[in-house]
């Protein structure tokens, strides 16, 4: 242990969203408290299936290591570093005011036994806000779990740029089709270009990895609102087939969700893709949902309303304006019982291999990194992922704008040929919402 830089004591809001995490301190000290082990046994008949599969992966894991010695004494990892389960540090004061018996606490209580008596540096890894604070309390160093974070919301790539460039070039642009370009870009982003002596001449071009290639839309609007110039990229994105995973960021009303669901509907009629298959990750299903009557359809409809009520817009808007409520029902039904539109939950997915489909996660914001990456590895030939959500509306405990996995995803495959992203800016649903968008802050 005297050749150990660190000791890291991990909280188990740390483990359950990144059980990985046991591996990732290399030559360090990674120290389990007796209470997380609990609380991870309480955790394997969690509603959440993700929570349940986690907790019971540290379970085997701690197992197979049992087998080169007690884990109470501490055992060596294959990266070089060692884990130990502590059991001890149960006369460590507390503040008198704190309840011993909460884990919490008692997981506080360890941290700062060891930092007392080990002679080493010792820090708390906890996804808790509060549980750090509280470390700093008592004088022991506390940290978030960053290996799976990315950089700050207003630092993440919103996949478009713009660029004042002479009017020659753009006139060469729209004659050509395309332009060679050595300047900064990624694949797949999106360009909105400006002449240097008129502002007022522009050109839209996305980058294809040599040049600069114009975007030439020939239907200006898009069902029943016009599109500004972000939403056009958005569209050219989701419609291109050769580009299968598209992820849209943007605030409540940008219309994301209504872009891609609009494609995939004008896709699926076209039959490019078999159907449109929806998912949204606040259905938790699993237990969860188990219990409550009826079919899977059933019990999953209510968490699918936003997705309804795009959908009525949409088909309400195309060119027979629809007369009455109950032929736009009517309609709008008729996409789910010929199955041209399945709506599933997200733990549906797992063990899938999805072929020919268009798969849109709404609110994937509340999807954690190893949830995005087993939706995206599910698709199979010819089908398309598209993620949308807003990475500041998060209702997971444990993710904030840099941690979830929607911002994750637009992070490690931007540049990639595959993917392609672009994060609105405007909210279009009503002058009402547009003006509080802006006013409450």
């Amino acid at each position: 242990m005297n050749a150990l830089k660190k000791v890291y004591v991990l909280d188990t809001s740390v483990l359950l969203q990144s059980p990985q995490a046991l591996l990732a301190f290399g030559d360090n000290m990674i120290v389990i408290p007796e209470a997380v082990l609990e609380e991870l046994d309480n955790k394997k008949r969690d509603g959440d299936p993700e929570v349940r599969a986690n907790a019971r992966w540290i379970a085997r894991f701690l197992d197979q290591l049992r087998e080169k010695g007690p884990l109470h004494e501490g055992v060596e990892l294959h990266n070089g570093g060692m884990l130990k389960v502590e059991m001890n540090c149960l006369d460590i004061k507390l503040p008198s005011t704190w309840q011993h018996h909460k884990s919490d606490n008692r997981i506080l209580a360890v941290a700062k036994g060891l930092q007392s008596n080990s002679g080493l540096s010792v820090a708390i890894v906890t996804k808790d806000i509060f549980c750090r604070i509280k470390a700093d309390i008592l004088g022991v160093a506390a940290q978030d779990y960053r290996n799976e974070q990315v950089v700050d919301l207003p630092e993440q790539y919103t996949g478009c740029r713009n660029e004042i460039v002479p009017d020659s070039l753009i006139d060469e642009l729209y004659e050509n089709g395309s332009i060679p370009w050595s300047g900064q870009a990624l694949i797949n982003q999106f360009f909105l270009l400006q002449s240097m002596t008129n502002p007022a001449h522009t050109a839209l071009a996305a980058y294809d990895g040599m040049d600069l290639c114009l975007l030439r839309d020939s239907e200006p609007g898009f069902y029943s609102f016009r599109l500004d110039t972000l939403q056009k990229f958005a569209r050219e994105a989701l419609r291109d087939d050769d580009i299968p995973l598209v992820t849209i960021t943007g605030a409540t009303g940008s219309g994301k969700t209504m872009l891609a669901l609009g494609v995939g509907l004008d896709k699926v009629s076209d039959n490019i893709y078999r159907r449109m298959l929806i998912c949204r990750p606040n259905v938790g299903m699993g237990e969860e949902i188990g219990f409550l009557p009826g079919t899977e359809q059933e019990k999953i409809s209510p968490y699918m309303r936003p997705i309804y009520d795009n959908l009525e817009q949409l088909v309400d808007s195309q060119s027979s304006r629809y007369q009455n409520e109950k032929e736009l029902d009517s309609k709008v039904s008729y996409l789910f019982q010929s199955r041209k539109i399945v709506t599933e939950a997200i733990a549906y997915l797992q063990g899938r291999s999805i072929v020919k489909q268009w798969v849109l996660i709404d609110e994937a914001q509340n999807l954690t990194p190893r949830q995005v990456k087993g939706i995206v590895t599910r698709a199979g030939e010819g089908t398309k992922i598209i993620l949308v959500g807003d990475p500041e509306q998060i209702n997971h405990p444990f993710l904030d704008a840099k941690t979830n996995g929607l911002s994750w995803a637009v992070e490690v495959m931007k540049g990639s040929p595959l993917h392609a992203h672009i994060t609105l800016t405007k909210t279009k649903r009503s002058p009402l919402a547009m003006e509080a968008a802006e006013r409450m802050r």
